[in-house]
């Protein structure tokens, strides 16, 4: 009864579209009042002691770091830097796009912070350039999750957290798998581009001055990433500590370096990270209490026997948690679906011999995969609204680089040194 009442009311609420947060508090609330003996406060008090935790301060301060990078003239010197490395080729405003999103990903952590940052940018370049509008929205969509895969990861520092893994080994265990993802996208955006004829950027050749000087121009955006994995394995502050400097260091950049910051924009930057926190930290709170219940009936240890009753195969157990966490990414949030699903799958996967660092890439890569499948699929409505293009049309445009996603997904999943060999190397 306590199940049924708890995952009924859950899936009743999504399909009356109540926001997620909302629905997984309420589906809590209904499952205690009706089903247990407990007192409904105890929502309130599991979701205060979830968010009393010192790492998930990264959360916020890396959000805002990202926002005053985009407002303080990075995004601008990362696309030229891009346009240097990748814009000679064969539709070479889609490889900058690809480049441009990695590199923002450095930064802010976030993938619709970087499809808001990039697209606004790069997807009405595309268009003018006749590129077609459903590819480029598309395009910058998927790229865009490149950023919860690159560190600094704001759903690694969730994972690490809430599944006691070093969020240091995380941040490094995402390098490699998102360098594929992005590869990958840019082989198939070439396939298009070349296709569909769509020109370079430019028709000089990449050259060592012209590299030199685009690094130049972007050097104090380039050493953010180096100086919060420099100073994590330096030992000189911890993962919460280096999302304070990189706020820090975002602001002096942009006042004093950049001169695009004022006071208009560190006033803006505050209230949109003070607005995107609210909303994902009521969602941790919620989800923390939504998974306390699922502990209590000790639902995680029937999912995980009947996950291992299925096979006692590790490459079957993996395929299989892959094809659900691809159906819960389209219908849940990444952060929500963190909370509750680590503490029921970390289990069963390291007891079939599963690292837990690369179990951590698994999870949040299939969760990035959800970005662009519908129906949540927030990257998609971040795109559309950057480029007022259909979100219809988009989501048929980007079915290659969907398909290119699962790719790197598998190969990710099956060889595990892409997640393990930098942290270990760093040991």
């Amino acid at each position: 009864m306590t199940i049924a009442t708890l995952f009924g009311s859950l899936f009743l609420f999504i399909l009356l579209n109540v926001p997620i947060a909302i629905a997984l508090g309420l589906s809590a609330l209904l499952t205690i009042a009706f089903t247990t003996d407990l007192t409904v406060s105890i929502i309130t008090q599991k979701a205060f002691t979830a968010l009393d935790s010192f790492p998930l301060m990264a959360i916020p301060f890396f959000m805002l770091a990202g926002i005053l990078m985009g407002k303080g003239g990075v995004s601008k010197r990362l696309l030229d830097l891009a346009t240097v490395l990748v814009g000679w080729m064969v539709g070479g405003l889609a490889m900058v796009t690809v480049v441009a999103c990695m590199f923002f990903a450095a930064i802010s952590g976030s993938g619709p912070a970087t499809v808001a940052a990039i697209g606004s940018f790069m997807v009405p370049a595309m268009k003018e350039k006749q590129y077609g509008a459903g590819f480029a929205a598309a395009l910058t969509a998927t790229a865009g999750s490149i950023g919860v895969i690159i560190p600094p990861s704001i759903p690694f520092v969730l994972y690490g957290v809430i599944g006691s893994v070093s969020v240091g080994s995380m941040f490094l265990a995402g390098v490699l798998p998102g360098l594929l993802i992005s590869f990958g996208l840019m082989v198939i955006s070439y396939i298009i581009s070349k296709k569909n004829n769509y020109a370079p950027v430019t028709t000089e050749r990449v050259t060592f001055g012209r590299v030199l000087r685009a690094v130049n121009e972007a050097k104090w955006a380039l050493l953010i990433p180096v100086i919060i994995l420099g100073g994590i394995y330096g030992g000189i502050f911890s993962p919460t500590e280096a999302a304070v400097v990189a706020v820090v260091y975002a602001a002096l950049i942009g006042v004093f370096v950049h001169r695009e910051l004022g006071w208009k924009e560190v006033y803006d930057s505050l209230v949109e990270a003070v607005l995107i926190n609210v909303s994902t930290m009521i969602i941790i709170g919620l989800s923390i209490s939504f998974a306390y219940i699922m502990t209590l009936e000790q639902i995680p240890n029937a999912i995980g026997q009947y996950i291992t009753s299925l096979s006692d195969n590790k490459l079957v157990i993996l395929l299989a948690i892959n094809v659900f966490l691809l159906i819960v990414g389209m219908f849940i949030d990444t952060i929500s679906a963190l909370v509750v699903l680590t503490p029921i799958l970390l289990p069963v996967v390291t007891q079939v011999g599963v690292d837990p660092i690369h179990f951590g890439v698994i999870l949040v890569a299939n969760l990035a995969i959800g970005f662009i499948t519908p129906p949540l699929g927030v990257n998609l409505f971040v795109a559309s609204s950057v480029s007022k293009v259909p979100l219809e049309r988009i989501t048929v445009a980007v079915i290659p680089f969907l398909i290119m996603m699962l790719i790197t997904l598998f190969v990710i999943t099956y060889v595990p040194t892409l997640s393990t060999w930098l942290p270990s190397l760093f040991k």
